[in-house]
């Protein structure tokens, strides 16, 4: 079955730069290096396995248009972080006391970039558009978003809010930035954004992990509907409302574009059958 064969393969390649990851802790050079070669090899495998399995050019991580995607989808991601957090500040609940550790979030630079490469192709890549082929776009996308949000409860501090939040406003957003796009550039950006922001530069905990200090010495404390709690500002209700506005312009863009793909008929039937038995 192609897609246990493309989701091994991808799995297997995110385990391998986590462990790398782990081994050059303490080095955020190394850690740099070793996030950015995962997120390479990932994507390497990934246009791989797709042609042995799809026999087909994987376009969707063709290197055309690769730089514009990551580069838009990177600073809109920060953008929409940096919202979040200003809300956050504005209610006094987020305050920088100074500069923080900038070595540190260059290592943290290359954990997020393999992070978030490794996670948009399994995600986005695999499980999306496998189950967007037997299901419809809209169906595929609650599916693989709230799957989404559920991995994130085997992150330390996680809470089950924490988990719904990152299924409405990440598992959403990102995939509604593929369907939108059709390439895999501008969801990894967005994540990458989104991630750096939340540890590199702003200093707060990302999806209930702790992280090692970023470039600000930031402090947070407050109600958890507006800082997240210990799970982070992806548990604010400011992060969710954000993320489902950046969901509705990018599915609204993929409407206007006809990349909305409806439900099968022969799904509909499967259905149907299921259900009058």
């Amino acid at each position: 079955m192609r897609l246990i064969r493309q989701l091994l393969a991808v799995v297997a390649v995110w385990i391998l730069g986590s462990l790398g990851t782990v081994a050059v802790k303490g080095n955020p050079w190394l850690a740099l290096v070793a996030g950015l070669l995962t997120a390479v090899v990932a994507v390497l495998v990934y246009g791989w396995v797709v042609r042995r399995t799809e026999h087909r050019a994987p376009v969707e991580v063709s290197l055309k248009g690769a730089g514009a995607g990551i580069s838009w989808g990177t600073l809109l991601g920060i953008a929409l972080f940096g919202a979040v957090i200003a809300n956050i500040a504005f209610s006094g609940d987020y305050t920088i006391n100074g500069l923080g550790t900038p070595a540190s979030a260059v290592g943290l630079l290359g954990i997020m970039a393999g992070a978030a490469v490794t996670e948009e192709l399994v995600f986005r890549g695999v499980l999306f558009r496998n189950v967007e082929h037997w299901t419809g776009t809209w169906i595929a996308l609650v599916l693989t978003g709230s799957l989404f949000g559920l991995i994130h409860l085997l992150n330390a501090n996680a809470t089950l809010w924490g988990a719904i939040a990152i299924a409405i406003e990440a598992g959403g957003m990102l995939t509604a930035a593929y369907i939108a796009t059709r390439k895999l550039w501008v969801p990894i950006g967005l994540h990458f954004g989104w991630n750096t922001a939340a540890s590199a530069i702003f200093s707060t905990k990302v999806s209930g992990s702790n992280t090692p200090q970023g470039l600000l010495d930031a402090t947070m404390s407050g109600p958890a509907l507006v800082t997240g709690g210990d799970f982070g500002p992806e548990g604010s209700v400011y992060a969710v409302v954000f993320g489902v506005v950046a969901t509705v312009v990018f599915m609204w863009l993929a409407h206007r574009r006809g990349h909305v793909v409806p439900v099968r008929r022969s799904a509909r039937a499967d259905v149907a059958a299921r259900l009058a038995r």
